[in-house]
This record gives C-alpha cells, structure tokens and sequence, in this order.
C-alpha cells in the first residue's frame, strides 16, 4: 500500500509526533534528554525552523515546528534528531537497529487559539500522564522556558504567546495561568485526530486556505473508521 502524502505548509506551525520502535524507552538519562535537545537547538537554527513548543516524554517527542519557507525543512530536521539519536544510543548501549519507528506523524496547525491550544497541549502531557502535579514541574518540556523558570533563548516566541502581554512578564505570567486551564474534551479530540491522520488543526477557511497553497483538494474519504484524508499536499 502507498504511503499517504504528508501535508508540510511554508511558514505554518506544525505538530510533530515520532514514537521510539514499538512504543521502546528512548531516553533511559538526563543526558539522553539533553543530546536530543541539543540536536534540536542547533539544526532548528541551521534550516531556519523555529521551535515554539516541545515535551519529551520517555518513549515519543512532540514538537511544534514552523519550517520556514521551505518544506523540506521539517523532514530534514526529523531526519537529523532521528539518527543522530539512534547513533548516540545505539554507541552507548553496543547495539544497533533503528530507534524510532520508521515515520513521524505531523500536522499543520492554525495559529491563534489552536496554536496556543495545541502548545498547551504537548506541554501538559506529563499531567495526563500523571508523571508530575505540574507543567513547570517537567523538566523536559518548553513550559518552564515559556513561563520564566528556564534559559527561553532556545524556544521561539509565537504570535499568539507575544499578543499575551505587553512584555515579557506579563507573557510568562498569562501563558501559565493559560496552561493550568483544563483543555476541554472536544479540544483534545481534534488534537489528537488531527495527529493520528495528519489533516490541519483550525477552522474551515484555515483548511480552504491550505488548499489554495498547495493546489490541491483535501478531501476526507471515509472508509468506515477511521477517517483518512485521501488526497494531501506534498512531502512524502
């Protein structure tokens, strides 16, 4: 069976899932989590990505990523994490094999309160995975950076976290009091079905608008359950 086309828009936030093989540990130390942070830093710098959200957790990595006016960007910058990481783990532990499974799942996203919505989103997953009381109690997420309690040089300040306040504190200040709001059940469904079959997360005209860009027709083909987008936009 083919593989489904993957929908990447120039300058358009995406959500980025890559799960380790079979659902494996990735990161066993704190020095697995900060190799992987620094690949990320610095070839989100050398391709003209920019990072506005990511969580680590112990087996997947979520990120949001806008690549810029060029597309092939977000694959490059996968690809760089996924093996550099493989390599990293595989010369420590003296085996080999990939990591990851073989793709990453992503999506485009709107900005505004979807943008936020879905950094929300990524950063509270270790609540929903009750690993911590807090989102600033994780130490491998973009919260702490975003609300003051880490170096944020290395987290790309959105839009939609600037419209927040009219400097720096007040930003910090509004986004953790955002973060600690309950995101509400029909939000965390259009997340995670945007996730799981990598169609845009907004509204209607967000999606038209895509189409207009990319030339083609996104349509949603139902074929009993799940849903599947049929026709997408470009990248493999």
């Amino acid at each position: 069976m083919p593989r489904k086309a993957r929908i990447v828009v120039p300058n358009t936030p995406h959500h980025i899932i890559q799960r380790g093989h079979n659902r494996q540990t990735v990161y066993t130390s704190d020095e697995d989590y900060q190799y992987y942070l620094e690949t990320l830093w610095e070839w989100k710098e050398k391709l003209n990505c920019r990072l506005y959200s990511y969580c680590l957790m112990t087996n997947h990595v979520h990120l949001i990523i806008e690549p810029g006016d060029d597309v092939t960007s977000l694959g490059k910058l996968m690809k760089r994490l996924a093996g550099r990481q493989t390599r990293y783990v595989n010369a420590l532990e003296k085996r080999t094999g990939s990591l990851w499974e073989g793709r990453f799942k992503s999506h485009p996203i709107q900005t505004d309160q979807y943008l936020i919505t879905c950094c929300r989103y990524v950063e509270l997953n270790p609540v929903r995975a009750k690993m911590v009381s807090a989102a600033e109690d994780y130490p491998w997420s973009s919260h702490r950076a975003k609300v003051g309690l880490n170096d944020n040089r290395k987290v790309d300040e959105d839009s939609c976290y600037r419209a927040l306040g009219e400097n720096v504190m007040q930003r910090q200040v509004h986004y953790k009091a955002l973060v600690n709001t309950d995101i509400s059940g029909a939000e965390l469904k259009s997340i995670r079905e945007a996730a799981q079959y990598g169609h845009p997360y907004g509204s209607q005209r967000f999606k038209d608008e895509i189409e207009q860009k990319l030339g083609e027709r996104l349509t949603l083909q139902k074929r009993g359950r799940p849903r599947k987008l049929s026709i997408l936009g470009v990248t493999a």
